[in-house]
């Protein structure tokens, strides 16, 4: 006879999940897994008196197959005497509406019903029957996806609801085997649907389950499950232990300097901060503002935070970009060659390309353009809003705030940026970057212009350290035009 129902219900014991008069919202999909859990919390509740409701949330993923399995949790709830609550959705019509995967359309959608369930029902607890070896396939999906210790510690036997705070959602057969509950469902002589879907291996899930696990255990380590599990056990009381001290860190009037915290520490006071102010806590923004006091980090389009010297986190609003309205008209043929503007001080000469006293040499503070396709009259002016630029070796214009930030040029640097701007309009140098593709040095080239600048020192100006990112956003074709034109003349 099998034990399960009473290891169950010592399991819910000891998390204190059984008190008496307890009630379960039971959540079916009629598969082996979820009717091995609803016979057993079936039997308890005949036992001990339990309340007990079957809840189900049709996909409508697999058409009259969904429908089918809503019928049978519907007639197996009727045969027990549950009271039965469904609910449809076009799962896939969602997903495309909010630009997610299936997967996280069914998830956000089913956890939503099912808080409504219970609220509707006035059961605080809904039973998922998730079960160990869902815990190890789980472990590979995150580490996957670069999880750090607190998601590849797993599922808990008690969460709450993503979708309502106030709903518990708890796993009672967490520590069973898949192995145990096809055994009891044979013994008990179970009925159940099977989803073909589970075998499809366009699933990543699958594709882990089917492919990844079966060759572990084959080629590496028999015992993978086991040795997963008890990894996961081992990072759930880590990272239970970083998350205390995080949380004590910040619950206490007077704080240990952020400084000194554990880099562990300090990534979750960080983490724990972020998911409080609504922010997704990925690894890149954790570490940006951990590493860097003072100076804001973007979260998306319109947000920015910054973590202050004590290790505080706060929203700072975005002030909308001030674009300096400042510009000046040079005569390249003038015969005084130099001009000021910007907090540079620019010179430049015009030479014959078939001159003969070497090759040009290029550096960070000069360049060549050919002269003739620049003209004899450019304006010098800051960075405005909606100019691209089109950087030797690349194939097509660009805007140049894209290239701003993927050099991660900071925004107010960005705004003092002196481009230089041709008589028809087209951007042909941006101080930092690289010439512009149309205005490089070719085998046509007559007449060279040399052009040189240097910034004056000035605590807001540009730093050398940005100006040496903005030149290596370059790509190595971009790369291989400057030396083929250094070849060339």
């Amino acid at each position: 006879m099998s034990q399960l129902p009473r290891v169950v219900e010592q399991v819910l014991r000891a998390q204190r999940q059984a008190r008496r008069g307890p009630a379960f919202l039971v959540a079916v999909s009629g598969g082996l897994d979820s009717m091995v859990l609803l016979d057993v919390l079936d039997q308890l509740r005949r036992q001990q008196g339990w309340r007990l409701a079957v809840v189900h949330f049709n996909h409508r993923l697999r058409g009259r197959a969904s429908d089918a399995d809503e019928r049978w949790v519907r007639r197996e709830a009727a045969r027990r005497g549950l009271p039965f609550v469904s609910e449809r959705a076009d799962v896939a019509a969602y997903a495309q509406r909010a630009g997610c995967s299936v997967e996280m359309a069914a998830r956000r959608l089913r956890h939503e019903f099912l808080a409504r369930a219970a609220r509707q029902l006035k059961l605080r607890a809904v039973a998922l029957a998730h079960h160990a070896d869902d815990q190890v396939e789980l472990f590979f999906l995150r580490l996957l996806r670069g999880a750090g210790g607190e998601g590849l510690a797993g599922m808990k036997f008690r969460s709450q609801s993503p979708a309502d705070r106030c709903v518990d959602l708890v796993r009672p057969l967490l520590e069973q085997p898949k192995s145990v509950l096809r055994a009891y469902a044979k013994e008990q002589r179970l009925h159940f649907r099977e989803d073909a879907s589970n075998a499809a291996l366009e699933m990543k899930r699958n594709r882990v389950r089917h492919q990844l696990l079966p060759l572990l255990a084959r080629q590496y380590q028999p015992a993978v499950g086991e040795v997963i599990r008890r990894t996961m056990k081992l990072l759930d009381g880590e990272t239970d232990f970083v998350r205390q001290a995080a949380e004590g860190w910040l619950k206490a009037r007077r704080r240990e300097p952020f400084t000194r915290l554990h880099p562990a520490v300090q990534r979750q006071v960080i983490q724990r901060q972020l998911i409080r102010l609504g922010i997704g806590p990925s690894f890149e923004l954790v570490e940006q503002l951990r590493t860097r006091a003072g100076g804001t980090v973007s979260t998306g389009p319109d947000g920015l935070v910054r973590r202050d010297r004590e290790g505080l986190i706060e929203r700072v609003a975005r002030l909308e970009p001030v674009f300096h309205p400042e510009e000046r008209i040079v005569e390249l043929a003038s015969p005084v060659r130099r001009a000021a503007f910007g907090g540079l001080q620019i010179r430049w000469s015009l030479i014959r390309a078939i001159c003969k006293r070497g090759h040009p040499r290029f550096g960070s503070s000069f360049e060549y353009f050919d002269a003739n396709k620049v003209g004899s009259s450019i304006t010098l002016r800051h960075w405005r809003a909606g100019d691209r630029f089109q950087p030797i070796g690349m194939r097509s214009v660009v805007k140049l705030q894209d290239l701003f930030t993927n050099a991660r040029i900071p925004r107010a640097e960005r705004r003092l940026r002196v481009v230089g701007v041709t008589a028809d309009g087209v951007l042909f140098w941006v101080e930092g970057l690289r010439i512009g593709e149309r205005f490089k040095l070719d085998n046509d080239t007559t007449t060279r212009l040399k052009w040189r600048w240097r910034r004056r020192e000035n605590p807001g100006c540009v730093s050398p350290e940005s100006v040496l990112a903005c030149r290596n956003l370059l790509d190595s074709n971009g790369r291989r035009s400057t030396n083929q034109q250094r070849k060339r003349r």
